[in-house]
């Protein structure tokens, strides 16, 4: 139920069916969106400050602003932005859960469980900040004020197909994956101070402490890409990967999958899988060490990052880069710490999703020259 709203009816690039017009969609968004050099790249380039991006970085990629709405006089999100983010999120949640209605169709007109109200509730005020710039804009490009493609917007509403008409595509598959893993990955070195030593050590050696990491430094940073691939494995955004369809009969490790069926893999069985995993239940970013090119993408499925194969994520270079910088940057700007009064920080996952239950709070001591950090 909830994938068919969040879909507009499986129309999005996850979670349309193989066939035609999905190949159409993931060529389009390989060649003319998913280019970091043209998007991650000029995004970074007009910051004036090291700053550090997660929502409003993909606010920025795609709509060419920081947040919706006026914000805050300090230049952080305001209230329109919160409504947003936790609107993204409630999407997100109930695109995996369960609800009885999926099982016995005619029970959807009661809604029993309010999934749907949540998540047409969440989906309008999505689309409330969406829409208007959206029509906006494609009044600008059809009334000629608008010249240059400078976000994914652009991208999306000036494609022409091989007949010259023009190609809308939803995007609605992004997930704050970078910040997710970025977040479990600091709170469980915190709390192994050996590692993230080890890794800051490997910073400074790479990179030093006059300059600030660059996607160029990422292929070089081999512990910390470990460090994100532990916590991807371990700790993975969703608990399931998105529903595909099988086309076919198949029978996978003796189980037999009719044609039509929806078919989930779980991201935590998966990932914490004691029969592939020493210690499954331990941060130890050494497992992925033995592997002479550190990848974030795991293509043998012995857990599901960016998944993998023809319904792979087309955006697994962009999602490492974002996800390796942030990280790095972390690291390199700041010492780390348990705030004090605290012995360690507590890595409890909330109740209904795999995030933190509890915010993270650590105590943070710049580390770098003070003309690093901007004024």
């Amino acid at each position: 139920m909830a994938s068919h709203h969040l879909s507009r009816g499986f129309l999005t690039t996850a979670l349309s069916p193989w066939g035609e017009q999905w190949k159409k969609m993931r060529r389009i968004i390989i060649s003319e969106v998913l280019k970091p050099e043209d998007i991650f790249g000029s995004s970074r380039r007009e910051l004036k400050k090291p700053t550090i991006l997660s929502a409003s970085f993909i606010t920025s990629m795609m709509f060419s602003r920081r947040y919706f709405g006026e914000g805050r006089k300090d230049g952080g999100p305001g209230l329109e932005e919160e409504e947003h983010v936790n609107s993204l999120f409630t999407s997100l949640a109930y695109l995996y859960s369960f609800s009885p209605s999926d099982y016995l169709p005619c029970l959807r007109v009661f809604d029993l469980d309010g999934h749907e109200t949540m998540v047409k509730d969440a989906l309008s005020i999505i689309n409330k900040h969406h829409d208007p710039i959206v029509d906006e804009r494609i009044i600008q490009w059809r009334n000629g004020e608008k010249k240059e493609v400078e976000d994914i917007l652009d991208v999306f509403l000036t494609i022409s197909d091989t007949k010259g008409k023009t190609i809308a595509i939803s995007r609605r598959d992004q997930s704050p994956t970078h910040t997710h893993a970025a977040e479990w990955a600091m709170a469980e070195m915190i709390n192994q101070p050996e590692i993230m030593q080890k890794a800051v050590e490997e910073i400074d050696r790479v990179v030093g402490k006059d300059r600030l990491v660059q996607e160029s430094d990422i292929a070089q940073l081999k512990y910390v890409k470990a460090c994100a691939r532990e916590a991807l494995r371990l700790h993975p955004m969703a608990p399931f990967n998105v529903p595909h369809v099988s086309m076919a009969d198949a029978v996978v490790a003796g189980y037999f999958i009719p044609k039509g069926s929806h078919v989930l893999l779980s991201r935590v069985g998966l990932g914490r899988n004691p029969r592939v995993w020493e210690e499954p239940l331990k941060f130890k970013p050494e497992r992925h060490m033995n592997d002479e090119v550190v990848d974030l993408a795991e293509h043998e499925l012995r857990f599901i990052s960016f998944s993998t194969g023809r319904r792979g994520c087309p955006g697994t270079a962009l999602g490492t880069a974002l996800t390796v910088t942030l990280l790095a940057r972390l690291l390199q700007c700041f010492s780390w710490s348990v705030p004090p009064n605290q012995d360690q920080i507590d890595l409890t996952e909330s109740m209904n999703e795999l995030f933190l239950a509890k915010p993270l709070h650590a105590h943070a001591k710049p580390r770098l020259p003070a003309s690093m950090y901007g004024n």
